[in-house]
């Protein structure tokens, strides 16, 4: 039976996630058989404390962004003996196990089937999302479903893949943005086969998956829109 790990991050400096996980750290124990966090160092020292007494492996980093965070990740995770990873941002984590739990169960028990699989957004989930996120990632993933010749969603911060894959995206992986780099170095670099998933699980909830500061509504949508920028081109130059 192929061990699967999760490989997650967050930056929590108010420690708004700690009810919920508190909830779900049980369910997201047993469903993982190694469970791989880098945490940013001005995270709050409750929610490390807590995360310290879970069976999660832990690593404190510097906060360098979510790329950064993603590859410290990926790379901490290969010290481990998982054959497959599940990839997840720590908040959408959370959503998926508290609104639909097993969907997420079902999700990664197929994870040994796919050497890499994009988990990305029903209608209903991605319609859950504030406006400045739905239309600027109509962009992205139109680009990079042209990339991979399929119709996917790709920003919705989840993936899965093989130790393989891992290895080559330890290797790889350098953009300011993960989110297409990674299929792409899958796809393109390590000729794996890529597939495409939609899931109900990656919904939004502002009470988990908002940010933590206040923006106007004009700084929204050019934050969004300069993500869309840098994944698109990721995914167009990415192993070419």
């Amino acid at each position: 039976m192929p061990k699967i790990g999760l490989l997650t991050v967050t930056h929590d400096p108010d420690g708004k996630n700690i009810r919920v996980f508190n909830e779900l750290q049980r369910e997201l124990e047993d469903i993982y058989g190694e469970l791989f966090l880098t945490i940013s160092e001005e995270s709050s020292i409750e929610f490390i404390k807590e995360m310290e007494n879970s069976k999660f492996t832990l690593k404190i980093i510097p906060k360098k962004g979510a790329a950064e965070a993603r590859r410290e990740v990926v790379d901490f995770g290969l010290n481990g003996e998982s054959d497959y990873y599940h990839y997840c941002d720590f908040d959408r984590l959370l959503t998926w196990g508290a609104n639909h739990l097993q969907e997420l169960r079902t999700i990664v028990s197929a994870i040994p089937n796919h050497d890499y699989l994009i988990l990305g957004r029903t209608e209903r989930a991605m319609n859950t999302h504030p406006p400045e996120w739905v239309e600027t990632e109509k962009i992205t993933n139109k680009i990079c479903s042209l990339e991979l010749g399929m119709d996917l969603d790709i920003t919705a911060g989840s993936c899965s893949f093989s130790r393989k894959a891992a290895e080559y995206i330890n290797k790889y992986s350098c953009e300011k943005m993960t989110d297409s780099e990674w299929a792409m170095i899958a796809h393109r670099i390590a000729k794996l086969k890529v597939v495409y998933a939609a899931v109900e699980g990656l919904e939004y909830h502002e009470d988990i998956n908002g940010l933590n500061r206040v923006l106007s509504n004009s700084e929204k949508w050019l934050g969004r829109l300069r993500l869309a920028l840098i994944i698109s081109e990721a995914a167009i130059k990415t192993g070419k």
